[in-house]
């Protein structure tokens, strides 16, 4: 179930000073949990906007005149566009998976567990299950507000205390983050001891969110990013079928460019992505279109050396 942000209170901490602050709803209020001295952060409608604009991509005056709406458009699509969007991008057997996983875990560890979305301007796909269990609270923040965030963070500095969350989500989102181990480190100072991550992420996919976009990361470079996480399972979360598609998709585009060229492309070779499902693992990290980690916070750090060792690619 959505948590409500007065279910953060005593959680919620500063991004510039790290101290805590408290925030009241009613009168739209931030202060400093400890001197009750005001803070200096603007709000979108009735959610607070914890960003430190001096560390970020994010300006202040567009936040304020937009009211924290997202700079990229995402519109609302209709029944057909929808049926589209099914037929090219269907659930992913391995999130399927990898979130009742989570949820079983996560649930072992606490009877009342608490999962920080991160990117959670909308639900993710295949993340229905994290949202519909009346076990699990869920908070979630973007760049941009949504009735589904609690507030609008930047996730460089999470605006929460150390130690609260049993797990974290963060779902095609360190794609588009400038710092990525920055963002990995900050989620690992938020969970829990044990408290668990689960990350996806692009690897052989084109540029999305337009100037938004910066990174990509093999299985391997994935897994390092999260070396001071023990491995509870890694892998490709979109195999070749899918890759093909993304190329098929941006080849079009650009020879007659076109995005709805690209999209008819895309359509047309929508079946490549029933492929993954008959391509060995190994051969599917090589390719992969995206990769997944799902592990918990620990105090040991994975070496190069064991990193390199266990690579479980085709190569």
């Amino acid at each position: 179930m959505i948590a409500r942000i007065e279910q953060l209170d005593g959680a919620l901490r500063c991004p510039k000073t790290y101290r805590p602050i408290r925030f009241d709803r009613k009168s739209g209020r931030l202060a400093m949990a400890d001197t009750g001295k005001d803070c200096d952060f603007p709000l979108a409608g009735d959610l607070p906007v914890l960003i430190d604009f001096e560390r970020s991509v994010i300006q202040r005056e567009d936040v304020i005149t937009t009211s924290a709406a997202s700079v990229i458009s995402r519109p609302q699509h209709s029944s057909l566009a929808k049926l589209i969007k099914a037929v090219l991008s269907p659930e992913k057997k391995a999130t399927k998976r990898n979130v009742a996983t989570l949820i079983e875990k996560i649930k072992c560890a606490s009877a009342a567990p608490r999962i920080l979305v991160i990117g959670g301007g909308s639900v993710g796909q295949g993340m229905d299950a994290i949202y519909d269990d009346p076990a699990i609270t869920v908070s979630s923040f973007d760049i941009y507000a949504t009735p589904l965030v609690q507030f609008v963070a930047d996730a460089h500095d999470i605006p929460i205390i150390d130690d609260y969350y049993d797990g974290v989500v963060i779902q095609a989102v360190l794609e588009h983050v400038l710092e990525p181990q920055r963002v990995v480190d900050e989620i690992w100072r938020v969970l829990k001891p044990g408290g668990l991550v689960y990350a996806e992420t692009p690897f052989m996919q084109q540029v999305h969110e337009a100037a938004y976009d910066f990174t990509r990361f093999s299985e391997r470079g994935h897994r390092y990013l999260f070396r001071k996480f023990a491995l509870i399972d890694s892998g490709a979360s979109a195999g070749p079928g899918r890759t093909l598609m993304w190329a098929v998709d941006y080849f079009a585009r650009s020879v007659f460019r076109s995005r709805t060229a690209g999209k008819l492309a895309k359509l047309a070779f929508f079946w490549a992505q029933y492929f993954d499902s008959f391509i060995p693992e190994s051969f599917a990290v090589d390719g992969a279109s995206g990769v997944y980690f799902l592990g918990s916070k620990s105090n040991e750090v994975l070496s190069p050396e064991t990193l390199i060792e266990n690579y479980s690619g085709a190569q």
